[in-house]
């Protein structure tokens, strides 16, 4: 088939890991990927054999998106280009008006239970949509097409073991982008009141929260405990080096970053929202979003000893490969229905 994955911009972030995957797995057994994008540090991650297109598809500016559009659509009719494929509301609109002037099939992959406005609108005009989650799904039900699936984002294999340190000192991570959303500064707040105790909190990752967050841990006389490193891409590796993940989100579409945990074996501490209750499974010991008081009683405990999370179920993680096969069969539906 011939693929085209449109993103908005190609830096570090969870959908961006994925279309990264998706397309070199897709190259890799025989099929024409051109990843359509503004641009972004994990573009030399790609494959040769996949092509990077540069256009303004991050834009929201209708003037942009149309002539990216019209880009897009004569050079899918010239090449006969099988599908669209958008992540993102940007992405969507321009896939919709290419789509509707080349006449090529498009889907959508949904990565986040976005926002409920006129921004979701050529969402139920799509020929298919994914989304990463049941939670995703059944938040945007109104907004999707009659032909849809979940299909749960996959990782590529891993060396990377975790092993229990058995030092005193706790060596906590957190690892995603640095905004309001991801839930970090409660965590900071409750590790505030633990300052009797032996412990240190590595940060990976950026955002526009960072100085918001350093400032926090200035504040509360953390500054030398909790040490902001901020992109690297690695996360894995600094994961198999600590005692604790914690992942303090107030929403997700599915949660990357703790898949990836899941994967090395780190124990995890976590909110309890919908879509991690659908990897970890229901009973779980997952802790109310934002309680900074649960936050800190849960970390004090592991801190001295009291409790010690056990692993998740490796078993829910599912691969890069069987992602793409599922990817590949809801794009065969849409293109020979």
């Amino acid at each position: 088939m011939k693929i085209a994955e449109i993103l908005p911009e190609f830096h570090e972030g969870g959908a961006e890991r994925h279309v990264l995957w998706l397309s070199n797995a897709l190259a890799g057994i025989g099929h024409q990927v051109t990843v359509i994008t503004a641009g972004g540090k994990l573009e030399g991650k790609l494959d040769t054999e996949v092509e990077i297109w540069r256009l303004p598809v991050h834009r929201k500016n209708p003037v942009t998106g149309l002539y990216s559009a019209l880009k897009i659509a004569c050079r899918a009719k010239r090449e006969r280009w099988n599908i669209l494929h958008a992540h993102s509301r940007v992405p969507a609109w321009i896939a919709w008006w290419a789509s509707s002037i080349a006449d090529v099939p498009w889907v959508f992959t949904a990565h986040a239970r976005y926002s409920l406005n006129k921004g979701l609108k050529p969402f139920p005009r799509a020929n298919g949509a994914i989304c990463i989650s049941r939670a995703v799904e059944k938040h945007l039900e109104q907004y999707l097409p009659d032909r849809r699936t979940v299909i749960m984002n996959g990782l590529p294999p891993s060396e990377l073991k975790w092993e229990n340190r058995g030092e005193q000192e706790k060596r906590f991570l957190f690892v995603g982008r640095l905004t309001r959303i991801k839930g970090l500064h409660f965590v900071i707040e409750a590790l505030g009141g633990l300052k009797n105790l032996e412990w240190k909190l590595d940060v990976i990752g950026d955002g526009p929260q960072r100085e918001e967050l350093e400032a926090l841990s200035e504040y509360l006389g953390l500054s030398e405990r909790v040490h902001f490193h901020g992109f690297r891409d690695d996360p894995q590796e600094w994961m198999a080096r600590s005692d604790l993940l914690l992942f303090p989100s107030l929403d997700e579409g599915m949660g990357l970053v703790l898949m990836q945990a899941i994967q090395v074996g780190i124990p995890v501490l976590a909110s309890d929202i919908e879509p991690v209750r659908e990897v970890v499974g229901e009973n779980a010991p997952l802790i109310t979003p934002g309680d900074v008081g649960k936050w800190r009683q849960r970390i004090e405990e592991i801190i001295k000893g009291e409790e010690n999370p056990p692993p998740f179920d490796i078993a829910a993680v599912p691969s890069v490969q069987t992602m793409t096969a599922s990817v590949l069969r809801f794009f065969h539906s849409v293109v020979e229905p």
